[in-house]
C-alpha cells in the first residue's frame, strides 16, 4: 500500500520500485526478489507479494499498465519464494494480490494470472486496490466479480477495508479476512462504533451523559467508563481518550466478525447483514 500512498518519492519500474527515505532522502529499491528475502528475515507468517495498487479513478489504460507490471513482479516473487525456505523452522505462506481496479476484465485477468501460479506455496489470495477512491458500491460490484473465480478452500483477504458495513458486505460476497486502520485511526479522532450507531465523542450531547461508554459493549472500559467522561477526555485532549476509544473499536470488531461467523453457521446471515448493517453506520 506504501507504494500507493507514498506516490511523490518512488519511482515504478518493471526491476521494481525505487523509492527515496523520508528521513534523509536515501534511495532504496524494492523488487520481488529482496522483499522475499527480508520477508523471510521478518519470518511473517502471511507474505503478501509486491504489487502497485493504482488509484481508484485510474483509467482503463493506466489500470492495465499497472496490472501487467504487477503481474510481473508477481511472477518473480512467486518463483523467488518457491526457490527460498523459511528461516525459523516453520512454514511461511504467499498471497497473491488480485488489482485490476474497478475494471471487471482487468480482475478476471489477474484472477486467471494469479491461479496459472498457485501451488501449495499460495495460502490464500489478496483483494487489493480497493477503498483508494472508487464509489462504494463499485468496489462491491469488484467483489461480485472476483471472488467466485477464487479457489473456495483458500482465504480470500480484502486488504485495507473497512466500516462495519464494508466488512458485512465483503463477507456476503465470500471474503474472509480483512485488515484496517479504521478502529484505531478513527478511535484516536473521538469516532466510536457500537451496535446502535457511530458515537463522535467529541460532541457537546455526551457532556453530561453518565451511562456506560457502550452498554453491548464486551470490552472492559465498556462499562467502566461513562460517555461523559470519555467526551472530556477528548476535550481536554487527554491522550487516554485515544487508548480506550482503540481498546473499544478493537473490541467491537472482533464481537462484529463473532456474531457474523455465528450468523453464517446458523444459516440465517444474510438476513441478519441486512437488519443491522444500516444501524451500525447511522451517526448517533
Amino acid at each position: 500500500f506504501q507504494v500507493f500512498s507514498l506516490a511523490p518519492i518512488r519511482k515504478l519500474t518493471e526491476e521494481g520500485c525505487r523509492f527515496s527515505s523520508h528521513i534523509d532522502g536515501s534511495k532504496h529499491i524494492f523488487t520481488p526478489e529482496n522483499n522475499v528475502d527480508t520477508q523471510r528475515i521478518i519470518g511473517a507468517d502471511i507474505v503478501m507479494a509486491l504489487d502497485e495498487c493504482c488509484p481508484g479513478d485510474a483509467d482503463y489504460r493506466y489500470a492495465a499498465r499497472s496490472l501487467k507490471l504487477t503481474q510481473g513482479w508477481l511472477e518473480r516473487y512467486a518463483r523467488h519464494f518457491d526457490e527460498t525456505e523459511p528461516l525459523y523452522g516453520y512454514s511461511q505462506t504467499m498471497f497473491p494480490i488480485i488489482q485490476g481496479c474497478v475494471y471487471p476484465e482487468l480482475r478476471k485477468q489477474a484472477v486467471e494470472h494469479a491461479l496459472s501460479l498457485d501451488n501449495d506455496n499460495r495460502g490464500g489470495y489478496a483483494v487489493g486496490g480497493l477503498a483508494v477512491g472508487e464509489p462504494t458500491e463499485k468496489m462491491y460490484e469488484m467483489l461480485e466479480v472476483t471472488c467466485p473465480l477464487l479457489p473456495e478452500d483458500k482465504p480470500r483477504y480484502l486488504m485495507g477495508v473497512g466500516t462495519p458495513a464494508n466488512i458485512l458486505e465483503g463477507i456476503a460476497r465470500g471474503i474472509d479476512m480483512f485488515d484496517c486502520v479504521m478502529p484505531t485511526r478513527n478511535g484516536r479522532n473521538g469516532m466510536l462504533f457500537t451496535w446502535d450507531g457511530i458515537m463522535n465523542m467529541r460532541n457537546a450531547k455526551w457532556t453530561d451523559d453518565f451511562s456506560p461508554l457502550d452498554p453491548l459493549g464486551t470490552s472492559f472500559v465498556d462499562s467502566y467508563y461513562t460517555r461523559a467522561y470519555i467526551h472530556h477526555l477528548f476535550i481536554a485532549k487527554e491522550m487516554f481518550a485515544a487508548m480506550v476509544a482503540s481498546e473499544h473499536n478493537l473490541a467491537f470488531y472482533l464481537d462484529l466478525v463473532r456474531v457474523a461467523r455465528e450468523h453464517i453457521v446458523a444459516g440465517d446471515f444474510l438476513s441478519w447483514k441486512n437488519a443491522v448493517a444500516v444501524r451500525l453506520m447511522q451517526r448517533l
